[in-house]
C-alpha cells in the first residue's frame, strides 16, 4: 500500500501537516518574498475559499481592494511590508474568520476598522510602521493634535513685539503734529505768539523763585 504523502500547509503564521483527502479543503495563496510591484488586483476578492493569503514584503502599491471583505473563509490575511497606501478598507470587517492580520509597514492612512468581532483582538504589531494611521489598538488618536505650547508663546511674544513698535511709531508721529501745530499757530497769530511767550516767562520767573527761596543760605549771594 502506498504511503499518503504528507503536505505542509502554513495559515496563522503556522505550518501544519496534512495527509489524505482533507488537502482538498485546504487552499491558500503565499506570494510573499517575491519583489512584486503594482496594485493588488481586485479579482483576489473571488478566491472566495481560500483560507490563507500572504502578500507581505513585496513592493505593492495603491490601496487594499475593497473585495477583500469577499474572503469569507479567510483565517490569515498578510500584506505588511509593503508600500500601500490609502485607508484600510471598513468592510474588512466582515471576515468573521479571520484570526490573522497585518498591514504593518506600509503607508497607509485614516483610522483603523473599528474594533469589533475579531478586529477586537489584533494588537499593535498588526498596525505599526503606517505613521499616518490613528486610533486603537495605536497610541495615537484620531483627533486634531493640539498646538505645542512653545509655538503658541513665541506666537504671542511676536504680536506684542509688533503693537509695541506700532506704538512707539504712533506716539513720535503724534508728538511731531503737536509741535508742528504749535509752532504753526504761534507763527501765524501774533496774539497768541505774544501770550505764550508772556507764559513762558511767567513760569521761567516763578522757576527761579521757587529755587531761591528753597536753596539754602549759604548758596545765595
Amino acid at each position: 500500500m502506498r504511503k499518503e504523502e504528507t503536505v505542509e500547509f502554513t495559515t496563522k503564521k503556522t505550518s501544519y501537516p496534512y495527509q489524505g483527502r482533507i488537502l482538498t479543503y485546504m487552499s491558500g495563496v503565499d506570494l510573499s518574498c517575491n519583489k512584486l510591484t503594482g496594485e493588488i488586483p481586485h479579482q483576489i476578492g473571488n478566491l472566495t475559499r481560500i483560507l490563507s493569503l500572504n502578500l507581505s514584503y513585496n513592493h505593492l502599491t495603491r490601496s487594499i481592494p475593497r473585495t477583500f471583505s469577499n474572503l469569507e473563509q479567510i483565517e490569515s490575511l498578510d500584506l505588511s511590508h509593503n508600500n500601500l497606501n490609502g485607508k484600510i478598507p471598513q468592510n474588512i470587517t466582515d471576515l468573521f474568520c479571520l484570526a490573522v492580520f497585518s498591514v504593518a509597514y506600509n503607508n497607509l492612512s485614516g483610522k483603523i476598522p473599528e474594533r469589533i468581532a475579531q478586529f477586537g483582538t489584533f494588537e499593535e504589531s498588526s498596525y505599526q510602521g503606517n505613521p499616518l494611521l490613528c486610533g486603537l489598538p495605536l497610541p495615537k488618536s484620531c483627533g486634531s493634535p493640539p498646538l505645542a505650547p512653545k509655538a503658541a508663546t513665541d506666537n504671542d511674544e511676536d504680536i506684542n513685539f509688533v503693537d509695541m513698535d506700532i506704538f512707539y511709531i504712533s506716539f513720535t508721529v503724534s508728538y511731531i503734529v503737536v509741535v508742528l501745530t504749535i509752532a504753526i499757530v504761534l507763527y501765524v497769530n501774533p496774539y497768541w505768539r505774544r501770550t505764550w511767550f508772556d507764559l513762558v516767562e511767567t513760569w521761567m520767573t516763578s522757576c527761579y523763585y521757587f529755587i531761591i527761596d528753597h536753596l539754602p543760605k549759604g548758596f545765595r549771594h
